[in-house]
C-alpha cells in the first residue's frame, strides 16, 4: 500500500502518521515465539483507517481535487459518449468513466450486476481499544495472541500503554448500529468473561476506561465478486474486494487496485480494453489474499473441538499461515511500476 501511494506521491503523509512495526510474535498462554518476517522490505505500519482517510483527502484536496459530501447515488445512464451518475437530491454527474469505490455495502456493485453477492459474516466481532497496562514486549512489536476463548493482538502504544483488537465469536451477526446500542460496560463485562483467564488480555481488558472501547461491529468479507464492470462502470477497492481485517491488506489492496486501473486507463486505447486488463492484473492478487484470511479467521472462531486441540494445532497452523515466504514474501515484495506502460500483452500475462 505504501508503495502504490508512492505513484501519486502520497506515501510520506500516510507513513508520517503511522505506526511502524518491526517484528511480530505469537503468543498462546504464558509462551510467545517471535515469528519469522522479511529482512528485505520495509516495515508493516499500521494506520487507522479514519487517520488513512482524513491524509488522504488532504492530499487530494491539495491538488486541487474538488469532493462533495452528501451525494448518494440512485441509478446511472450510459451512452456512447460516457456515463452520468443520477443522485438522491435530484443532481447528476458525467462523466468518462464511473469508479465504484463505495465500499464493501456498494450501490455500483449492484448496478453493474443486480445478481452480484454481497458481504457475509466472518463469525467475529470487532473491539479496539487502549488500555492503560503496559505490557513486556519491546516497542515496535504487535504479539497475534490466542486465549481460552478467543483471539486477541496488541502492541505497546507510542504514546503510553498498550493498544489491543479482540476478535470474539458470535453466532448472530449485529450491525454497526445494533453494537453500538450495546453500553461500552457491558461489552466490557462480556470481553472481561472472555480474556479473565489470559495473560496479558485479562489485565488489558480491565485496565480499559469505557469511553476507550471502540466497537467495530461484525467483521465481514466479500466473497468473489463475478463482474467487476460492465460498460463505463468499474469497481475499486472494498467494492470489488474485501478481504477480512484478518489480512492486514484491505486498505492497501484498494490503494493498489486504485493505482492500476489509472495505469490501465492511461495506457490502453478505449474503455472495455483498460477495465479487462486491469481486472486481469488485480483479480488473482486479491482473491488469493482473501483466500487466506478466510483460513486465519477459522483459528480465530474455533468449535469446542478446535478449542480443545488448540495447544497442540495452533502452533503449527500460525507457523503454516504466516509463513514469511510463502505468503507475506509475495503479498509485501509487491510493487506496481507506475511509470512502466500497460500493454495488452503485458496485461495478459
Amino acid at each position: 500500500g505504501v508503495a502504490a501511494l508512492g505513484a501519486v506521491n502520497a506515501d510520506r503523509a500516510v507513513t508520517a502518521i503511522a505506526t511502524p512495526f518491526h517484528r511480530t510474535a505469537m503468543a498462546f498462554g504464558r509462551k510467545s515465539v517471535e515469528l519469522p518476517g522479511l529482512t528485505d522490505v520495509p516495515p508493516l505500519r499500521m494506520v487507522h483507517r479514519a487517520e488513512l482517510h482524513r491524509t488522504l483527502h488532504d492530499h487530494a484536496t491539495a491538488e486541487g481535487i474538488v469532493i462533495e459530501h452528501d451525494k448518494r447515488l440512485v441509478d446511472v445512464r450510459e451512452d456512447g459518449d460516457g456515463v452520468t451518475a443520477l443522485f438522491a437530491d435530484g443532481s447528476s454527474a458525467t462523466a468518462d468513466v464511473l469508479v465504484g469505490a463505495d465500499g464493501i455495502r456498494s450501490t455500483v456493485r449492484t448496478l453493474i450486476d443486480p445478481a452480484a453477492p454481497g458481504p457475509r459474516c466472518t463469525g467475529l466481532l470487532g473491539f479496539e481499544a487502549v488500555a492503560r497496562h503496559e505490557v513486556s514486549a519491546e516497542p515496535g512489536t504487535m504479539t497475534f495472541a490466542f486465549g481460552r476463548q478467543a483471539y486477541y493482538l496488541y502492541w505497546p502504544e507510542p504514546g503510553g500503554g498498550t493498544r489491543w483488537g479482540a476478535n470474539l465469536p458470535q453466532e448472530r451477526p449485529m450491525t454497526l448500529t445494533e453494537a453500538r446500542a450495546v453500553s461500552p460496560q457491558e461489552w466490557l463485562r462480556r470481553l472481561r468473561a472472555a480474556y479473565g483467564d489470559d495473560d496479558p488480555g485479562a489485565r488489558l481488558v480491565g485496565t480499559t476506561d469505557p469511553e476507550d472501547l471502540q466497537t467495530v461491529g461484525s467483521l465481514l468479507i466479500m466473497p468473489p465478486v463475478p463482474r467487476w464492470h460492465r460498460g463505463r462502470m468499474v469497481l475499486v477497492g472494498d467494492a470489488a474486494h474485501a478481504p477480512s481485517n484478518s489480512s492486514g491488506q484491505g486498505a492497501s489492496l484498494a490503494i493498489e487496485s486504485a493505482v492500476q486501473l489509472a495505469r490501465c486507463l492511461r495506457d490502453l486505447p478505449d474503455v472495455p480494453s483498460a477495465f479487462a486488463a486491469y481486472e486481469r492484473l488485480r483479480r488473482a492478487r486479491v482473491e488469493r489474499i482473501a483466500a487466506r484470511a478466510a483460513r486465519i479467521n477459522h483459528t480465530k472462531a474455533p468449535g469446542p473441538l478446535a478449542r480443545t486441540l488448540m495447544p497442540i494445532l495452533m502452533p503449527l497452523l500460525m507457523r503454516t499461515a504466516m509463513n514469511p515466504e510463502r505468503t507475506l514474501g509475495p503479498e509485501q515484495r509487491h510493487v506496481i511500476d507506475w511509470d512502466a506502460p500497460v500493454t495488452t500483452e503485458a496485461a495478459l500475462r
